[in-house]
């Protein structure tokens, strides 16, 4: 695996260089093919961040921990990679399909209508009455979801509130141009 080591307000030593290529080797047995890795070393006050970023067949692993120790913050975010790699190799391969690390490029990939079918793992009906985007958000945050489909009683369409990650809402729309 190549690495690139890139920091912000942090002055990496040979050793930490030396470290951070040693951790990110152990996930070469889990990588089929030659990965790029973009480690972001970051000194904050009293706390180190490691950012990890590896691109794999057109899906991003990423990992970022915090900790006093930059040491203990790179064992950890190794760590922490592994662990996805592991649940994804094992995810794909319970559904019989392929692992994240060895689907192949998405260029070279075309579209079969029957291959959608293998996808869809549940399908789940939801009474569509008509309410507001206030009501919407009030359901959605009663079930506990991050989104929620509901017919707007103000268009008459399909729209779909979600939880954004900065904490507001976000609202889907169709875009009835024909």
């Amino acid at each position: 695996m190549m690495t690139q080591i890139r920091t912000k307000n942090y002055q990496a030593t040979e050793k930490i260089k030396q470290y951070v290529d040693k951790r990110l080797k152990k996930l070469d047995k889990l990588l089929d093919k030659d990965a790029d890795a973009v480690v972001t070393l970051i000194g904050e006050k009293n706390r180190h961040r490691v950012e990890v970023t590896i691109p794999v067949n057109g899906f991003i692993l990423r990992g970022e921990e915090n900790h006093e120790d930059m040491m203990t913050a790179i064992d950890s975010v190794s760590d922490k990679l592994e662990k996805q790699l592991v649940r994804s190799k094992e995810r794909f391969s319970k559904k019989g399909r392929l692992s994240v690390t060895k689907l192949p490029s998405l260029t070279d990939f075309s579209p079969v209508d029957s291959l959608h079918e293998d996808f869809v793992v549940r399908t789940k009906r939801f009474s569509s009455e008509p309410m507001s985007l206030d009501d919407a958000i009030t359901q959605m945050d009663m079930v506990g979801h991050a989104f929620f489909a509901f017919s707007n009683e103000e268009t008459g369409d399909i729209n779909i509130v979600y939880r954004r990650n900065d904490g507001h809402y976000g609202l889907l729309e169709p875009d009835n141009v024909s």
